[in-house]
This record gives C-alpha cells, sequence and structure tokens, in this order.
C-alpha cells in the first residue's frame, strides 16, 4: 500500500510539473500572407520545431494574402495576451495601424523576412535576406552572362509585398548602364506558379524570341516560367529566380535554371526567437538583421546545403 501511494504522489508530482512548465512557456503568434506559399508554410514548421529551445509556444495564423485578416490576427493576437507576434505581411503599409496597436499594448514585435523603414518606430527587429540584395545579385548574374546587354523579361512577385518592391527596386539598380533592358515586367497577385506561367506565356506572345533572359522574384514562379519557355519551344533563356528551395536547386541541376538566390528561413526563425527571447529577458538587440545569401549555380551547388523545403 505504501508503495502504491509513494507511486501516486510520483504521478501527481510529475503531472505539476509538466503544468508549470507549460505556464513558463510565452505565448507568441507567427502571422503570415498564406501558407499556400511553401515558403510561409515551411517557416510555420520552423517556428514549431524551435521554439521549445527558447521557450516559446508559437501559434500560426495565415491572412490568405489579405491584409486586413493579417491585421485582424495581430489584434486577437492582443486580446489573447500573446507576448510577441513575428509578422510576415502581404502589404507592410497596411499593416502598420495593427502594429502600433501591438506595441502600445506592449508586445515585442519582430518583422520576419518583410523588411520596414529602419526609422519605423512599430517594430522592435527585423530578421531576414536583403532583398534589395537580391535583386542585385541578380543583375550581377545576367551581367555575366550577358557582357553586351540583352533584352529580358521581369516576374515579379505578390503585388506590394515588401520582397516584390525590393527585389524590383534591388534588380533595377542593379542593371542600370549595363546593356542589360527590361523590355516587359508584371507583378502577380499572389506568390502563384500558376500566375507566373500565365505572364510569361503572355510576354512570350508579345516579345517571342526577343525574350533572351527572364528574372523571376521566387524560385517556385520560375516554374511556371520555365514550361511556358518549354511549351513554346524557347529552351536557351536565361533564368534566374530567388529563393534557394528544393525545386530551385532541382532547375539548377537540369540546367533549366541558370542561378538561383537562396535564403535560409530555417535561421530567420531561429534568429527571430532567439532575439525576441533576449528582449523579454531585458536585453537589447540589433533592429536589422540580415541573413546572408546563397547563390546557387552548377558551379556551386554541390558546395551549398541542400534546402530543406
Amino acid at each position: 500500500m505504501k508503495k502504491f501511494l509513494v507511486m501516486v504522489m510520483a504521478v501527481v508530482m510529475l503531472i505539476g510539473c509538466v503544468g508549470v512548465a507549460s505556464a513558463e512557456l510565452t505565448r507568441a503568434a507567427f502571422v503570415t500572407q498564406s501558407f499556400a506559399n511553401e515558403s510561409q508554410a515551411f517557416s510555420r514548421s520552423q517556428f514549431e520545431e524551435y521554439m521549445a529551445d527558447f521557450g516559446f509556444e508559437v501559434t500560426s495564423f495565415e491572412g490568405q494574402n489579405d491584409v486586413q485578416k493579417e491585421a485582424a490576427a495581430v489584434r486577437q493576437a492582443i486580446v489573447d495576451g500573446y507576448e510577441v507576434i513575428f509578422v510576415n505581411p502581404s502589404d507592410i503599409q497596411g499593416i502598420v495601424p495593427s502594429l502600433i496597436e501591438a506595441k502600445e499594448a506592449g508586445l515585442i514585435v519582430g518583422m520576419f523576412s518583410s523588411q520596414p523603414p529602419d526609422d519605423a518606430t512599430w517594430f522592435d527587429f527585423f530578421v531576414g535576406c536583403d532583398d534589395f540584395l537580391a535583386g542585385e545579385r541578380a543583375a550581377t548574374a545576367f551581367i555575366a552572362h550577358f557582357p553586351d546587354g540583352a533584352t529580358v523579361v521581369e516576374v515579379g512577385g505578390q503585388a506590394g509585398h515588401d520582397a516584390q518592391i525590393k527585389r524590383r527596386d534591388g534588380f533595377r539598380s542593379g542593371i542600370e548602364g549595363s546593356g542589360i533592358e527590361v523590355i516587359d515586367s508584371q507583378n502577380c497577385n499572389g506568390w502563384v506558379t500558376a500566375d507566373a506561367m500565365a505572364i510569361m506565356e503572355d510576354f512570350i506572345v508579345r516579345h517571342g524570341d526577343k525574350i533572351q533572359g527572364a528574372f523571376v522574384h521566387w524560385d517556385n514562379g520560375a516554374t511556371g516560367v520555365i514550361e511556358a519557355l518549354h511549351n513554346a519551344g524557347m529552351t536557351d533563356v536565361f533564368v534566374v529566380g530567388v529563393d534557394g528551395n528544393r525545386v530551385g536547386y532541382k532547375q539548377v541541376r537540369e540546367g533549366t535554371q541558370a542561378v538561383s538566390i537562396g535564403q535560409s528561413f530555417t535561421q530567420m526563425a531561429i534568429k527571430s526567437m532567439e532575439f525576441a527571447r533576449a528582449l523579454l529577458n531585458g536585453e537589447t538587440v540589433e533592429r536589422i538583421n540580415f541573413i546572408p545569401h546563397d547563390i546557387v549555380t552548377l558551379e556551386t551547388i554541390d558546395s551549398l546545403t541542400p534546402p530543406e523545403w
């Protein structure tokens, strides 16, 4: 009987300890555009995989590419008593009012992948890749391949998204004075492969063999562009994308995509939680934090760590 009571008490104590440990986890929200976007679905999995290492319980919310729904998720996080939010919005300006509310309510606001203005007061830190630099690196690849100039098209990402704007601006800045001419450009409604394919099909109808290269803002979009080119019998177009995901690596290996400008969402998630925990502990962190790019080509691909998404 005594042995049985000791076992019961041990179980009760264990349950109590588990309850205390759970109660000590800090509630954090990851608010993003859409989990149909593979990079954001993968980002959610990385927050979930590493959250316990930093003492967080992360709940994810998607806005279905609607900034109003994303703003509503931020406000719900405030009401529900979350202490931290990590935000990757469809429209970085459209979500600002709700982020101001979050800051006023005492939440830590971490911008994830979407870089805000350096002097903005409505966020605590940003972690992501330098999308302007990604555009510049794409420009460098085109200039190296076409030293005498070329006529190219640009398939942009989700219209108004921070990455779309900065990748476009970096690319235009990088090709300035180089002889690389953008003869057509169009953004997508979302980061959707089928949208990229439809845009490229339209470009082919309009410009045909005049298209020597295509800068695509994301690798899965490059998939649609490559398919459109294949269907039109255009197999020698120089295609550059951004992301460095499995699809990008595959297309580089196959030779259908010349370059992928890679980024690590694993490191973005880890660093975001690291900085948030530091702030909760009363420490200070850098506000703007860039994760380095990997330049994926046939020459470099075997020296790089294969992507997980």
